[in-house]
Protein backbone atom coordinates (compact mmCIF):
# COMPACT_ATOMS: atom_id res chain seq x y z
CA UNK A 1 0.00 0.00 0.00
CA UNK A 2 3.15 2.19 0.91
CA UNK A 3 4.51 1.95 -2.35
CA UNK A 4 1.57 2.34 -4.02
CA UNK A 5 0.97 5.42 -2.41
CA UNK A 6 4.63 6.52 -3.27
CA UNK A 7 4.21 6.07 -6.97
CA UNK A 8 0.47 7.68 -6.91
CA UNK A 9 2.10 10.90 -5.45
CA UNK A 10 5.03 11.08 -8.07
CA UNK A 11 2.34 10.59 -10.46
CA UNK A 12 0.07 13.58 -9.11
CA UNK A 13 3.25 15.72 -8.54
CA UNK A 14 4.18 15.52 -11.77
CA UNK A 15 0.51 15.49 -13.76
CA UNK A 16 -0.70 18.41 -11.38
CA UNK A 17 2.77 20.78 -11.56
CA UNK A 18 2.54 20.21 -15.34
CA UNK A 19 -0.95 20.81 -16.33
CA UNK A 20 -1.54 24.31 -15.94
CA UNK A 21 1.15 25.49 -17.53
CA UNK A 22 1.17 22.69 -20.53
CA UNK A 23 -2.52 23.89 -20.01
CA UNK A 24 -4.13 21.91 -23.15
CA UNK A 25 -7.64 23.02 -22.61
CA UNK A 26 -6.41 26.47 -23.57
CA UNK A 27 -4.56 25.51 -26.37
CA UNK A 28 -6.87 23.76 -28.18
CA UNK A 29 -8.71 26.47 -29.66
CA UNK A 30 -5.20 27.83 -30.99
CA UNK A 31 -4.72 24.07 -32.46
CA UNK A 32 -8.17 24.34 -34.34
CA UNK A 33 -6.99 27.67 -36.03
CA UNK A 34 -3.80 26.67 -36.36
CA UNK A 35 -5.12 23.35 -38.07
CA UNK A 36 -8.15 25.19 -40.18
CA UNK A 37 -6.34 24.48 -43.84
CA UNK A 38 -5.77 20.80 -42.60
CA UNK A 39 -9.23 19.86 -40.41
CA UNK A 40 -8.42 16.21 -42.19
CA UNK A 41 -5.22 15.96 -40.39
CA UNK A 42 -5.95 16.72 -37.01
CA UNK A 43 -6.13 13.14 -35.63
CA UNK A 44 -2.44 12.69 -37.01
CA UNK A 45 -1.43 16.32 -35.88
CA UNK A 46 -2.56 15.78 -32.56
CA UNK A 47 -0.84 12.36 -32.29
CA UNK A 48 2.49 13.38 -33.08
CA UNK A 49 1.63 16.14 -30.86
CA UNK A 50 1.53 14.38 -27.79
CA UNK A 51 3.75 12.11 -28.52
CA UNK A 52 6.67 15.01 -29.22
CA UNK A 53 5.68 16.01 -25.60
CA UNK A 54 5.90 13.51 -23.94
CA UNK A 55 9.42 12.94 -25.59
CA UNK A 56 10.35 16.62 -24.28
CA UNK A 57 9.17 16.41 -21.20
CA UNK A 58 10.63 13.31 -20.26
CA UNK A 59 13.76 14.24 -21.11
CA UNK A 60 13.54 17.43 -19.08
CA UNK A 61 12.40 15.75 -16.38
CA UNK A 62 15.01 13.09 -15.86
CA UNK A 63 18.16 14.56 -17.91
CA UNK A 64 17.22 18.56 -16.54
CA UNK A 65 18.66 18.36 -13.28
CA UNK A 66 21.89 16.47 -14.28
CA UNK A 67 22.61 18.83 -16.27
CA UNK A 68 22.37 21.32 -13.92
CA UNK A 69 24.67 19.31 -11.67
CA UNK A 70 27.00 19.03 -13.73
CA UNK A 71 27.25 22.24 -14.31
CA UNK A 72 28.59 22.45 -9.75
CA UNK A 73 24.64 23.55 -9.10
CA UNK A 74 23.57 21.31 -6.24
CA UNK A 75 20.23 19.94 -5.94
CA UNK A 76 18.86 22.33 -2.81
CA UNK A 77 19.82 25.50 -4.84
CA UNK A 78 17.98 23.70 -8.27
CA UNK A 79 14.60 22.90 -5.94
CA UNK A 80 14.64 26.58 -4.65
CA UNK A 81 15.16 28.29 -7.58
CA UNK A 82 12.91 26.04 -9.71
CA UNK A 83 10.33 26.09 -7.02
CA UNK A 84 10.82 29.91 -7.11
CA UNK A 85 9.68 29.78 -10.62
CA UNK A 86 6.90 27.09 -10.36
CA UNK A 87 5.26 29.44 -7.88
CA UNK A 88 5.43 31.95 -9.87
CA UNK A 89 3.98 30.75 -13.13
CA UNK A 90 1.16 29.54 -10.68
CA UNK A 91 0.84 33.08 -9.31
CA UNK A 92 0.68 34.54 -12.89
CA UNK A 93 -1.39 32.21 -13.73
CA UNK A 94 -3.81 32.44 -10.88
CA UNK A 95 -4.54 36.28 -11.47
CA UNK A 96 -4.32 36.58 -15.24
CA UNK A 97 -2.89 34.17 -17.99
CA UNK A 98 -3.57 37.10 -20.46
CA UNK A 99 0.13 37.10 -21.60
CA UNK A 100 0.75 33.23 -21.69
CA UNK A 101 -2.90 33.32 -24.24
CA UNK A 102 -0.94 36.13 -25.85
CA UNK A 103 2.37 34.27 -26.84
CA UNK A 104 0.22 31.34 -28.11
CA UNK A 105 -1.93 33.36 -30.29
CA UNK A 106 1.20 35.35 -31.69
CA UNK A 107 2.29 31.78 -32.77
CA UNK A 108 -0.80 31.40 -34.29
CA UNK A 109 -1.00 34.72 -36.04
CA UNK A 110 2.59 34.08 -37.88
CA UNK A 111 1.52 31.14 -39.18
CA UNK A 112 -1.45 31.86 -41.52
CA UNK A 113 -3.62 29.47 -42.92
CA UNK A 114 -2.44 28.21 -46.04
CA UNK A 115 1.20 27.35 -44.84
CA UNK A 116 2.51 24.03 -43.44
CA UNK A 117 1.55 22.68 -40.64
CA UNK A 118 4.31 20.14 -38.48
CA UNK A 119 3.34 18.54 -35.49
CA UNK A 120 6.31 19.65 -34.02
CA UNK A 121 6.97 23.26 -34.83
CA UNK A 122 4.70 25.55 -34.20
CA UNK A 123 2.39 22.87 -32.43
CA UNK A 124 4.62 20.86 -30.24
CA UNK A 125 7.09 23.88 -29.81
CA UNK A 126 6.17 26.76 -28.49
CA UNK A 127 2.61 26.04 -28.69
CA UNK A 128 2.28 22.96 -26.23
CA UNK A 129 5.92 22.50 -24.86
CA UNK A 130 7.32 26.08 -24.12
CA UNK A 131 10.76 27.27 -21.91
CA UNK A 132 7.85 27.37 -18.92
CA UNK A 133 6.58 23.35 -19.20
CA UNK A 134 10.36 22.69 -19.69
CA UNK A 135 11.65 24.43 -16.34
CA UNK A 136 8.80 23.42 -14.09
CA UNK A 137 9.56 19.42 -15.72
CA UNK A 138 13.38 20.14 -14.37
CA UNK A 139 12.30 21.36 -11.56
CA UNK A 140 10.17 18.39 -10.83
CA UNK A 141 12.14 15.95 -11.80
CA UNK A 142 14.98 17.23 -9.01
CA UNK A 143 12.52 16.12 -6.54
CA UNK A 144 13.67 12.68 -7.17
CA UNK A 145 15.40 10.52 -4.20
CA UNK A 146 19.23 10.13 -3.81
CA UNK A 147 20.66 6.66 -4.49
CA UNK A 148 21.24 6.04 -0.77
CA UNK A 149 17.22 5.96 -0.40
CA UNK A 150 16.91 2.42 -2.45
CA UNK A 151 16.39 1.31 -5.98
CA UNK A 152 12.63 0.25 -4.84
CA UNK A 153 11.90 4.34 -4.28
CA UNK A 154 13.66 5.03 -7.57
CA UNK A 155 12.11 2.99 -9.50
CA UNK A 156 8.15 3.83 -7.93
CA UNK A 157 8.67 7.07 -8.42
CA UNK A 158 10.07 7.10 -11.70
CA UNK A 159 7.42 4.99 -12.50
CA UNK A 160 5.11 7.17 -11.06
CA UNK A 161 6.58 10.40 -13.00
CA UNK A 162 6.63 8.75 -16.27
CA UNK A 163 2.67 7.52 -15.85
CA UNK A 164 1.80 10.95 -14.84
CA UNK A 165 3.80 12.41 -18.56
CA UNK A 166 1.99 9.57 -20.16
CA UNK A 167 -1.12 11.03 -19.11
CA UNK A 168 -0.32 14.54 -19.92
CA UNK A 169 0.17 13.19 -23.35
CA UNK A 170 -2.64 11.71 -23.03
CA UNK A 171 -5.17 14.78 -22.19
CA UNK A 172 -3.03 16.60 -25.02
CA UNK A 173 -3.84 14.32 -27.37
CA UNK A 174 -7.65 13.83 -26.34
CA UNK A 175 -8.09 18.09 -26.07
CA UNK A 176 -6.41 18.45 -29.34
CA UNK A 177 -8.25 15.98 -31.28
CA UNK A 178 -11.62 16.73 -29.91
CA UNK A 179 -10.96 20.25 -29.46
CA UNK A 180 -14.16 21.45 -31.11
CA UNK A 181 -16.20 19.70 -29.11
CA UNK A 182 -14.47 20.55 -25.92
CA UNK A 183 -14.32 24.10 -26.43
CA UNK A 184 -17.95 24.11 -27.24
CA UNK A 185 -18.88 22.41 -23.96
CA UNK A 186 -16.56 24.11 -21.52
CA UNK A 187 -16.74 27.67 -23.03
CA UNK A 188 -14.31 30.26 -21.64
CA UNK A 189 -16.08 30.27 -18.43
CA UNK A 190 -15.16 26.74 -17.84
CA UNK A 191 -11.84 26.96 -19.18
CA UNK A 192 -11.01 29.69 -17.11
CA UNK A 193 -12.67 27.93 -13.91
CA UNK A 194 -9.96 24.81 -14.57
CA UNK A 195 -7.24 26.86 -15.21
CA UNK A 196 -7.40 29.15 -11.80
CA UNK A 197 -7.89 25.70 -9.97
CA UNK A 198 -4.97 24.17 -11.51
CA UNK A 199 -2.88 26.97 -11.15
CA UNK A 200 -3.61 27.31 -7.43
CA UNK A 201 -2.30 23.88 -6.84
CA UNK A 202 0.67 24.85 -9.19
CA UNK A 203 1.79 27.56 -6.84
CA UNK A 204 1.13 25.22 -3.53
CA UNK A 205 3.65 22.67 -5.09
CA UNK A 206 6.01 25.64 -6.24
CA UNK A 207 6.35 26.53 -2.38
CA UNK A 208 6.75 23.16 -1.83
CA UNK A 209 9.53 22.28 -3.84
CA UNK A 210 11.33 25.54 -2.41
CA UNK A 211 10.62 24.22 1.34
CA UNK A 212 12.01 20.48 0.20
CA UNK A 213 15.27 22.57 -1.23
CA UNK A 214 15.86 25.13 1.80
CA UNK A 215 15.36 21.80 4.46
CA UNK A 216 17.90 20.03 1.94
CA UNK A 217 19.66 23.12 2.33
CA UNK A 218 19.86 23.52 6.65
CA UNK A 219 20.76 19.80 6.71
CA UNK A 220 23.64 19.77 4.40
CA UNK A 221 27.19 19.90 6.02
CA UNK A 222 29.08 23.24 5.92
Amino acid sequence: MNDAATAANAFLLVYAGLFPIVNPIGSAPIFLRLTYPCASDRPALARGVAINSFALLLGSLFIGSHLLEFFGITLPIVRIAGGSVVAAFGWKLLHSNEELEDQRSATATAHQPGSRIDAFYPLTMPLTVGPGSISVAVTLGSQRPELSSGLSDLALIGGGAVAGLAAIAATIFVCFRFAGGIVDKLGERGTSVVMRLSAFILLCIGIQIIWNGYVALMAAPT
